[in-house]
């Protein structure tokens, strides 16, 4: 076999008079009568090689035969492309192969998709295919610049003092907000492993172990659906640090980020992060992770609207709930009335009840609703929302939850629809000073926000028996251009605080001696104060990268389904397999 000495995306000027050898797949094959070009791609790049029919006769009609995807090895010697054939958008555009030896090293069968990154194959032909849709450019350089910046990611952290350890995969359940993929054990019939949605308890016990400066890129398993930017199976970088406060935690992210973009992307990004309370973020963007690259801001009006006529404000802001609204600049002469009961059944499709709005016109409020404000309020609103001429005014009359989730999405979706958002740049900023707990609308229960794990605020201890919802946790998330990217917190590293939260949470202490008697004995025995942040690594990628979604930069993702078309799984087992394991799978129709 022809063994390479060069890969297809090196060759240039310097090797003119080279005797070469390339190998890879036939990109391209175009048949000139007396000369074949061929274009030879690899994971490097691309090669233009010319088979000569005058001087090669043989190898020429060998050429001819090529199909697209047939793996081939050629010896050539490199000559200066004649002028004007020159392509200067390829790295090896200066250049070709002039073949003198040819090795078919496989045929291939024709692929279901061109191999491009133009190809408009579907999702699921693409995924089940996934080996092939790996060869294209695109994917190729996704999966090569997430190397760069994991390696980037280690090399910073080791510098710095870090240590990766590798924790288990198979463990206990623990409470992290979604559920578990549980592992059968055969030699424990009845009980079952599962697998981590974080390494969380065993980071925190590396602490107390005295390791004080821990790092893994993790991964981790979660049974919920997936969407654009969550798979179920991922990975995440993992940090925790011993003797720190917030401070020390947050500094070492953003140097590490600063690093990171430097090295892999080759971009400088402005260090300290800005940084937006909770509650901040919630009554202005509507998201706890807000996209600050363009305006749309939201406005709290319920005290404006609670004194007019207008019956839909007046009973939101009565039952408790708020007004809020957004001002779109100069967009009241592009929004007909179509366009506008548009994006009232947006809204409406959201969860919102309807969508008020007003034109600003010649100083005054024009709607469908106006007459129900009089002149002053008018006013009022009208400076409330900064408002201009030309401007449309939006509202929602809801619950604030909804008022706020709805009002964000309507920014979302205005902001692409007017493209507003910024193609190019990166937007980092830190959200802090959330709540410790939220409650469940559903259930009415209290749930962590975070996770049990999260150090309430020192002042608010006293609040945990009889105010828990008041209680601030001392957490913080980090976002990226509008996508949570990472979220971490200072731990509890005293066995009371943490008995209390479990009391809180409605785990009684008989419960967390059962599933979490471990951690607490280990936090009994001198754990340090401790904090730690995990990246959600394909969704830094992705937003890095300016994917839509997570699956371009997953070597072989699963479907929204958590299906793999590529293996078929997940797949039934064998009666075998089950009897070992002491699993009999139920009849769904005879129950």
């Amino acid at each position: 076999m022809l063994k390479r000495t060069h890969n297809c995306g090196e060759l240039g000027a310097s090797h003119l008079g080279s005797s070469v050898v390339l190998a890879g797949w036939v990109d391209s094959n175009r048949d000139h009568g007396g000369l074949v070009f061929l274009d030879l791609r690899d994971r490097y790049g691309r090669t233009q090689v010319v088979f000569d029919s005058e001087s090669h006769g043989q190898l020429h009609d060998l050429a001819q035969k090529l199909h697209s995807e047939d793996v081939i090895a050629v010896r050539g010697k490199v000559r200066h492309r004649p002028e004007g054939t020159v392509n200067p958008n390829l790295p090896t555009g200066e250049v070709e192969v002039v073949a003198e030896e040819l090795e078919l090293l496989n045929s291939a069968q024709t692929p279901p998709f061109e191999i491009s990154d133009w190809t408009e194959s579907s999702t699921e032909v693409r995924l089940k295919h996934r080996y092939l849709d790996l060869r294209r450019p695109k994917m190729q350089r996704s999966l090569i610049t997430r190397h760069h910046i994991c390696q980037a990611m280690r090399r910073f952290l080791t510098d710095d003092g870090f240590i990766e350890i590798e924790t288990p995969f198979m463990t206990t359940s623990t409470p992290e907000g979604a559920r578990d993929y549980l592992v059968p054990s055969r030699l424990h019939h009845g009980s079952f492993y599962a697998l981590p949605q974080s390494p969380q308890l065993f980071k925190q016990l590396l602490m107390v172990a005295g390791f004080d400066k821990y790092f893994q890129i993790a991964r981790c398993f979660r049974d919920e659906d997936s969407r654009a930017d969550r798979q179920p199976e991922f990975t995440q970088l993992d940090v925790e640090m011993s003797f720190i406060d917030e401070e020390d935690m947050l500094s070492v992210t953003e140097k590490m980020l600063a690093y990171v973009m430097r090295e892999a992307l080759d971009t400088e990004i402005t260090v300290p992060f800005p940084r937006i309370p909770y509650s901040d973020a919630l009554e202005r963007y509507g998201s706890d992770k807000p996209d600050t690259r363009y305006g749309l801001e939201l406005k709290d009006v319920s005290d404006i609207a609670s004194r007019s006529e207008f019956g839909v404000f007046k009973g939101a802001v009565s039952g408790g709930g708020v007004v809020k609204g957004l001002c779109v600049p100069g967009a009241s002469p592009s929004f007909s009335r179509k366009d506008l009961d548009t994006l009232t059944s947006f809204a409406q499709e959201q969860g919102a009840k309807g969508l008020a709005w007003f034109r600003v016109q010649d100083g005054s409020l024009n709607s469908p609703i106006a007459k129900f404000f009089s002149e002053d309020l008018q006013q009022q609103l009208t400076s409330r929302m900064e408002a201009a001429p030309d401007d449309l005014l939006l509202f929602i009359a809801d619950r604030r939850t909804v008022a706020n989730s709805v009002c964000c999405l309507l920014r979302d979706h205005l902001a692409k629809k007017l493209d507003l958002i910024p193609q190019e740049g990166f937007t980092l900023l830190w959200v802090v000073d959330f709540p410790m707990f939220e409650l469940n609308e559903d259930s009415g229960e209290i749930e962590p926000a975070h996770h049990p794990f999260a150090s309430p605020v020192p002042e608010d201890e006293p609040k945990l028996e009889d105010a828990p919802l008041e209680v601030r946790a001392r957490a913080y998330d980090l976002v990226l251009n509008g996508t949570e990217i990472a979220s971490g917190n200072i731990r509890i590293h005293k066995p009371d605080i943490q008995r209390r939260i479990f009391r809180a949470l409605g785990i009684t202490d008989e419960q967390a001696e059962q599933r979490f008697g471990f951690l607490l004995r280990a936090l009994s025995y001198g754990a340090p104060p401790h904090g730690g942040i995990a990246f959600g690594l394909d969704r830094f990628v992705m937003c890095l990268l300016g994917f839509d979604t997570i699956r371009d930069v997953i070597a072989f993702p699963k479907t929204q389904r958590g299906f793999c078309p590529l293996t078929g799984a997940p797949a039934s087992a064998g009666e075998d397999q089950l009897r070992e394991l002491g699993i009999k799978i139920r009849d769904e129709e005879a129950t």
